[in-house]
């Protein structure tokens, strides 16, 4: 056994050093694709982290756009309303010069002045009505202090106690809020009757 222990340690002895010969010279040919590929790797770093860059710089360009953008929209966000309000003035100002007019009586002048003031505000609650500002209906309802304010009240054998009896200030609804509360006389009821 002691041969064969000593055959084993030479067989040994003698693979080591092919496998050490065998092992330095497959790293001395994965050397060069070692280096290759860390520049290759490094290579692509730096082309992620230029993409990167450029990404960073588009979206901050891309945010001062919008906020510039924001900005501007809010400046002018009343210009559509003003413009479709433009058309109740030219109205408003050809009735006043036509009702000024020489040689027409003033009777005529008048009617005709009446006549375009309702046409104006005629195109003027068309135009609300575009934007989506509804008036609220407020005579002979119940009232409600949400969307009405009381002015004062007075007595009615008509309507019913605690209803408007009149309107001073139409209130009015933009979309689903409150626009302006309308501004109206309830009534305390009949007073003959208490």
């Amino acid at each position: 056994m002691s041969e064969e222990k000593k055959q084993e340690e030479i067989l040994e002895e003698g693979a080591v050093p092919q496998e050490e010969e065998l092992l330095a010279g497959e790293d001395a040919e994965a050397a060069p694709d070692l280096e290759k590929e860390l520049a290759d790797a490094k290579a692509e770093i730096a082309e992620q982290k230029d993409q990167m860059l450029r990404i960073a710089a588009e979206f901050e360009n891309y945010k001062k756009r919008m906020i510039r953008e924001r900005a501007t929209a809010m400046k002018y966000a009343g210009e559509s309303i003003f413009r479709d309000i433009l058309p109740a003035v030219d109205n408003l100002e050809r009735a006043v010069n036509h009702s000024e007019t020489e040689g027409v009586d003033a009777e005529k002048g008048l009617v005709s002045l009446r006549e375009g003031v309702q046409l104006t505000l005629k195109s003027l609650l068309a135009t609300l009505e575009k934007f989506e500002v509804r008036s609220i209906d407020s005579v002979g309802q119940p009232f409600d202090p949400t969307m009405q304010e009381a002015l004062t009240m007075e007595a009615s054998d008509t309507v019913p106690a605690n209803h408007v009896l009149k309107e001073f200030e139409k209130g009015y609804h933009y979309k689903d809020r409150l626009l302006r509360a309308a501004k109206v006389i309830v009534s305390a009821g009949d007073q003959a009757a208490s």
